[in-house]
């Protein structure tokens, strides 16, 4: 190594200290942005580079650079997505909130023509505004300049393929093994487009269907398990459990009741119109079940289970399944236990002496 490039890594020894800082508040600025997206990524990771490492660099090309502050990528920071539209919106961001070399960045994601497939990646060099933080007595911190990188999930998995397999090596990668690898990127950017593009579509009919719901066309929406969580927002058993917990003076403990999609699906309910139908037409046989099944105990707290359970016990009995068709209730939304089968026959008495068995 010559003697300027001794200079440029002793420089580098003197303002670890500062590169350390600058880590660190380069980090925890790129959680608040993604915090305040409110995103789940994949990864936000960042390193400074070691002595050793400088120091190969520097014995490469050492030459390029003048001072230390040509080096730009002494401190690396990279947020990985799992989506790629997420990585413009933190773009976005990133622009506002730091000072950004234009110039110097580069979207490898563009420079591709239309046949050309490969790494793929936003790498943005950057240097930290006052406004951001400043310390007087380090002020080369606002000066020296980092780079960042932005790609989602499968850009990150190709480069680090690309990386193992064709970058940094001694021995030359044969042009056959290069062509599987491009075909392998253009696989990957296909499969990160479709992703992106399924989440979009997903995003899109939850909100088609939360406007659905607010017209009141339940009939509309297919039951499934999106359309049920969604339905369940909005307490559609709300109204029958509160009337039993009156009825009782108890508390309702709230549990999930997503177990019960099982239960309409083996209805054969196909809409949330199917549900919306059980709770208008037995909310009161269901009403005068489960109070029943309390009269006489001394129970001050019940789950809201209990309106949708005797909502599906009424149905099961009206349509003539019996003892069979609770036990096939409480087998779905409680699993197969040998208590299934007392309680069953237990709530069909009721129902039967209600008049409600066939």
């Amino acid at each position: 190594m010559d003697l300027h490039s001794e200079m440029l890594l002793n420089q580098y020894i003197e303002r670890k200290e500062s590169f350390s800082k600058m880590q660190e508040v380069v980090t925890n600025e790129l959680k608040s942005i993604v915090k305040d997206l409110g995103m789940l990524v994949n990864t936000i990771e960042s390193r400074v580079k070691t002595e050793k490492s400088l120091k190969g660099k520097l014995e490469l090309k050492g030459y390029k650079y003048k001072d230390l502050m040509d080096i730009t990528d002494i401190l690396g920071a990279r947020v990985v997505t799992f989506y790629s539209d997420e990585v413009d919106k933190i773009a976005a961001q990133i622009e506002k909130r730091f000072t950004v070399d234009f110039e110097n960045s580069i979207d490898k994601r563009k420079i591709y023509k239309v046949d050309q497939f490969g790494y793929m990646s936003l790498h943005y060099i950057c240097s930290i505004p006052k406004e951001m933080y400043f310390d007087e007595a380090h002020p080369e911190i606002n000066e020296y300049k980092f780079e960042i990188q932005l790609r989602t999930n499968l850009q990150h998995t190709w480069a680090s393929i690309y990386h193992d397999t064709g970058y940094k090596t001694d021995v030359e990668v044969p042009t056959d093994y290069l062509r599987r690898l491009n075909r392998l990127a253009g696989l990957l950017e296909l499969a990160d487009n479709e992703f992106n593009d399924i989440r979009s579509s997903l995003d899109e009919y939850r909100r088609k269907m939360k406007s659905i719901f607010n017209e009141g066309n339940f009939g509309e929406v297919e039951l499934n398990l999106d359309s049920f969580k969604e339905y369940l927002s909005i307490e559609p058993f709300g109204e029958i459990n509160k009337r039993i917990a009156e009825s009782n003076n108890m508390e309702i403990e709230e549990m999930s009741l997503v177990s019960f999609l099982d239960v309409f699906k083996k209805f054969g309910f196909r809409t949330i119109g199917d549900i919306q139908e059980l709770v208008k037409t037995e909310s009161e046989d269901a009403y005068q079940i489960a109070i029943r099944q309390f009269s006489g105990t001394d129970i001050d707290i019940m789950t809201n289970f209990t309106g949708p359970l005797a909502l599906c016990y009424a149905y099961v009995v009206k349509k003539g399944s019996g003892v069979i068709g609770i036990k096939a209730i409480l087998d779905t939304i409680y699993g197969k236990r040998d208590s299934n089968t007392r309680f069953a026959n237990k709530v069909f008495e009721i129902c039967k002496n209600m008049g409600m068995a066939k």
